[in-house]
């Protein structure tokens, strides 16, 4: 029987800027950082998938880059999608898709840090 895998186990945004990207995750979207993180990145306490924010891999370069993480895309869960609108909204957050149902309860996409598209979803 061939080997597969259960799903996605960690989830990291590669960044130009670790401290900005993960302080936006912290105001904006709340997260709270794990008890350890490796010295290039932050990881978040985030269930049941960890998540994070790290430095770039070698050879990687988003300075020509509009719109890091283009065709990938990041949903988040959220006990109520409404109120984080609102208040990424008044945060001055850049809404790219605007509030709608969708079969996982209301969602909205937002710029998230340094451009990467970020969906959330819930309540």
């Amino acid at each position: 029987m061939p080997v597969t895998i259960d799903g996605p186990d960690f989830v990291a945004l590669q960044v130009r800027d670790v401290e900005a990207a993960a302080a936006f995750c912290e105001q904006h979207l709340g997260l709270r950082r794990a008890p350890v993180s490796p010295p290039h990145g932050v990881v978040f306490d985030t269930k049941p998938t960890p998540f994070a924010v790290r430095a770039l891999l070698p050879g990687v370069d988003l300075a020509d880059t509009a719109r890091p993480g283009l065709g990938t895309v990041l949903w988040f869960r959220t006990s109520n999608a409404h109120q984080l609108h609102d208040q990424l909204v008044a945060a001055g957050i850049k809404i790219l898709t605007p509030m709608a149902d969708s079969p996982f309860g209301p969602m909205f996409s937002f710029e998230g840090p340094e451009g990467y598209t970020l969906t959330a979803h819930g309540g």
